[in-house]
This record gives structure tokens, C-alpha cells and sequence, in this order.
């Protein structure tokens, strides 16, 4: 398939976007270069095989309650402080 300057300028026309006169045959060969690559995909067989809009509708969905929680490490976070009191970083007053 080859793309001529008569089909990009339709595109451009489509998709609102203003390509020059000297672009033209520029963009041409892009899309013919675009197509090309994509051309092999035509020879696939697909006969039999059913159309797949998403594949998560084959997943199985968990939901979960959420519940706000502390995460179980204040312990092991304060640990590391140099001091802490009542679960909490401690640290010296500051005055201006």
C-alpha cells in the first residue's frame, strides 16, 4: 500500500493539523514506512480466534476491605532513635 499526497492531505485535514506543501511527500513516505511495518500483520491467520477487548476480564478481582492502620513498626522505626518517649521521637527543645 503506498500513501499519496492527496491521502496525507485528508489525514492532516482529519486530525486538524496543518502540514506545509513541501512536507507533503515528506510525510507521504513516512506513512508508507509506518505501514510497512505493520504490513505482516495482515498475513496472520485469525480465523477462530475471538476478539479480546481486555485481558483482565480473564483476572479474577480480590477486593479488600481498606482499614487505616499503623502498619505494626513503630517499634522497630523508634528503635533506631537516639530517644524516644511514649512512641514518639524525642527531641530537645528549640528556642529563638
Amino acid at each position: 500500500m503506498s500513501i499519496d499526497i492527496a491521502t496525507v492531505r485528508s489525514l492532516a485535514h482529519l486530525a486538524q493539523i496543518g502540514i506545509e506543501d513541501g512536507d507533503l511527500q515528506t510525510w507521504a513516505q513516512e506513512f508508507d514506512t509506518m505501514l510497512a511495518a505493520v504490513e505482516p500483520l495482515a498475513a496472520v491467520n485469525v480465523e477462530g480466534v475471538e476478539p479480546m477487548t481486555n485481558p483482565a476480564h480473564s483476572l479474577r478481582l480480590i477486593l479488600v476491605e481498606d482499614g487505616v492502620t499503623d502498619g505494626n513498626v513503630q517499634e522497630d522505626v523508634l528503635r533506631g532513635a537516639p530517644d524516644a518517649r511514649e512512641g514518639f521521637y524525642a527531641v530537645p527543645k528549640v528556642r529563638e
